[in-house]
């Protein structure tokens, strides 16, 4: 039985993207910027303590500039968690450095995150980028895809949570090596050959039909291997349509085992980003189409959602990340009292933009209301 995975609420989940965005984007030249997570129930006193050697080490970086922002990263981090004094009930996550993209300049700058479910994570970095995957795993745990990388002789089967790959299954299969054993004919040693590899085939095939078919919250599979075993895995009817249905891409690979499923990873993320747009995109379009047709099934403005909200009227609340958080966690609140859904869109897409020409808050209504 599948353990139940907390969820963040959906304003919370916009503030941390927000976050994410801002940590995601900063770079350093070298290995300078600090990422310090403290798990529920730690003393953040001796994280201090930790951070305080990790001072002394670092004066002995060889590079003047990279052990100067080292060390004011890590002190600049030092008197903010004093200043928080102790753990938050949940943990906490914290970052530090010079973010100045002029070399030679300064802007230490440090961001904090208390996270509203528990966080078990306890981590030192010092690093080019802020490690930021715990906190993607907060955002992204309902949405799930599917791993799959083969070739004629390997499968490895994962799924991919947030930024996190869970191994499902490994399968080898049982095809003879190149040199056949004596007194084979060549026709017959090749046939045992194919019928091996189908065999393989099919045994992955019935491993992503019980892992991915049923499984709630995928947003797809995404395949890879060598091109030649990909096409001929997915087009000679090995796989229910079902599960066809839910492929969203493919990928040439040199791996079959983790190394594969980073792989495949590294070589997807246009796809998976296009596939939160696509998504995104669906719910805007599917208000248009009730605009054009059915224009008394949809409110927009603020003023005409609230009142909606405050008649119960309202299945379904798009709100736009960039609008207030005091009056999207309003809205927001209302919206979930009468059991509606609440949507967050992006900003920087045509379908956020098309939101935002109707005031950055729609919502489509369970019933007409004058």
């Amino acid at each position: 039985m599948e353990k139940k995975i907390q969820k963040l609420d959906p304003t919370t989940k916009v503030k941390l993207k927000k976050l994410l965005k801002q940590l995601d984007s900063i770079r350093a030249r070298h290995t300078e910027l600090i990422t310090v997570y403290i798990p529920a129930g730690y003393e953040i006193t001796k994280k201090i303590q930790h951070l305080q050697d990790e001072q002394g080490t670092a004066t002995n970086i060889k590079s003047s500039s990279t052990r100067k922002n080292v060390i004011n990263a890590i002190e600049k981090m030092i008197q903010a968690l004093k200043i928080v004094g102790r753990t938050p009930a949940n943990g906490l996550a914290i970052f530090a450095g010079n973010i100045s993209e002029k070399e030679g300049f300064e802007d230490y700058k440090v961001f904090s995150y208390e996270p509203t479910i528990p966080m078990n994570q306890n981590l030192y970095r010092c690093d080019k980028i802020f490690i930021t995957d715990v906190l993607h795993d907060f955002i992204d745990d309902d949405e799930l895809f599917g791993l799959v990388v083969l070739d004629r002789r390997d499968a490895t089967i994962a799924l991919l949570k947030g930024k996190s790959i869970q191994v499902l299954k490994k399968t080898h299969s049982d095809i003879p090596g190149k040199t056949k054993a004596g007194g084979q004919s060549a026709m017959r040693f090749q046939r045992l050959r194919v019928d091996a590899t189908d065999q393989h085939y099919k045994k992955i095939a019935e491993y992503m039909k019980n892992e991915f078919l049923f499984k709630e919250n995928l947003k797809g599979i995404l395949v890879g291997g060598p091109g030649v075993t990909i096409n001929d895995f997915l087009t000679k009817g090995f796989i229910t349509g079902d599960v066809q249905k839910k492929i969203i891409g493919t990928a040439d690979l040199s791996y079959t085992d983790e190394w594969g499923l980073k792989e495949l990873l590294e070589k997807s993320q246009d796809i998976l980003s296009n596939e939160i747009i696509i998504e995104e995109k669906k719910l805007v379009d599917e208000i248009l189409t009730l605009l054009r047709d059915q224009f008394n099934k949809v409110a927009y403005g603020i003023d005409d959602v609230k009142k909606a909200l405050e008649m119960g009227a309202v299945a379904r609340l798009l709100i736009l990340e960039s609008i207030d958080e005091n009056l999207s966690e309003e809205l927001e609140n209302i919206c979930l009292n009468f059991k509606g859904e609440v949507k967050y869109i992006t900003d920087d897409t045509e379908h956020g933009a098309q939101l935002k020409a109707l005031g950055g808050v729609v919502a489509k209504l369970r019933y007409p209301i004058e």
